[in-house]
């Protein structure tokens, strides 16, 4: 891969850039011995808000960075019914 120009995303550090289609991505992540909900696809503008909802709608930590927002565990149910009720478009993704 020498002499190619990263990609925007690679150059970011984002592993695998999801498309900007309007659809809510909701997924689930083992890091260390610990799970996380990663969450993509929310308008940048909304990102702070929904971030701080869904920390109080799962009684659990988070944040909000890079255009994603982590919620503390295995929360991907509880985050697609808050879209669903929302009226997003929204897909659990990954594994």
């Amino acid at each position: 891969m020498a002499g190619r120009l990263a990609e925007p995303a690679e150059r970011h550090g984002v592993k695998n850039p999801v498309p900007d289609d309007g659809i809510v991505r909701v997924f689930r992540e083992r890091r260390r011995a610990s799970m996380v909900t990663l969450i993509t696809g929310v308008p940048e503008r909304e990102l702070a808000e929904t971030a701080k909802t869904l920390k109080r709608l799962c009684g659990t930590g988070g944040t909000a960075k890079n255009g994603v927002v982590e919620i503390q565990g295995d929360h991907r149910e509880k985050v697609v019914e808050y879209f669903q009720n929302a009226g997003k478009k929204v897909k659990k993704a990954g594994g």
